[in-house]
């Protein structure tokens, strides 16, 4: 591998790291030579994504239980990663949920779930890591955003507000941490085959097929198909390169 795209001996997180695009990333982080730290709220999950990363980069990776949403276990998270480790280059904020409900009918609490995770565990996660990757002498921050960072959901209204938040949390952290060497970037994943959108797929009538007719690639993306973008972002190779926004979607933003 060309040493420029080389995270051996670089310590990363993934958020979400579990399932689907996280699990993806955390696959393709790994097989760039990175040490993993994964961050899910389901143990029985991630013992299963252990397993399956062990085979596929041969080495174990960090398991952690917590809620993104919640500071104490986060921090708690944070110091067990920098205690295991001891440093912290790389922070992947991929943790999300959904609730598909129309507008009228969605409660303040399902609002404040959504973007409690999605955004405001984005930015918990980012604020921790900053004193590690400062003291390391720089790090890369990358949040997962969404075709709906760009586009507005009528199905998914709190999920859509999450993720064009991340959006502005990345340009506003790198602005803040370019001084400091840490890039912030993020990436809005089209289309991907996981259990989220599987769920959106029966909840949403006819999604797949209107999806699948404006992508010019002529297919839903798999999780491994964001592997290559997650390495560029994270490795030397994007050291000049922060508050942008990628999207890995097959074409699909570029389609009429």
């Amino acid at each position: 591998m060309n040493r420029i795209f080389d995270l051996t001996g670089k310590v990363a997180i993934v958020t979400g790291g579990n399932g689907g695009i996280g699990l993806g990333i955390a696959e393709g982080l790994g097989q760039a030579g990175a040490k993993l730290a994964i961050i899910g709220r389901n143990a029985k999950k991630s013992q299963a994504a252990a397993k399956e990363l062990s085979k596929q980069t041969g080495s174990e990776p960090l398991l952690l239980t917590a809620d993104v949403a919640k500071p104490g276990e986060v921090n708690a998270a944070i110091q067990a990663i920098t205690e295991h480790y001891g440093r912290i280059d790389i922070l992947f904020n991929n943790a999300g949920i959904n609730i598909r409900k129309p507008p009228q009918t969605i409660s303040l609490e399902e609002w404040h779930t959504v973007m409690d995770i999605n955004l405001t565990g984005a930015f918990l996660m980012s604020q921790a890591v900053y004193a590690a990757m400062k003291q390391a002498g720089g790090g890369k921050i990358i949040n997962i955003g969404s075709m709906t960072s760009i586009f507005g959901a009528s199905f998914a209204v709190a999920y859509a507000s999450s993720k064009g938040g991340i959006v502005q949390l990345t340009k506003s952290l790198a602005l803040a941490w370019a001084a400091d060497n840490i890039q912030v970037n993020a990436i809005l994943p089209g289309w991907f085959e996981t259990e989220l959108t599987q769920r959106a797929r029966t909840e949403v009538s006819g999604l797949y097929e209107r999806v699948l007719a404006r992508i010019p690639t002529g297919r839903w993306a798999q999780p491994n198909d964001i592997a290559g973008t997650a390495i560029w972002l994270a490795s030397p190779a994007s050291d000049y390169v922060t508050g942008i926004a990628v999207p890995v979607d097959g074409g699909y933003t570029s389609s009429l």
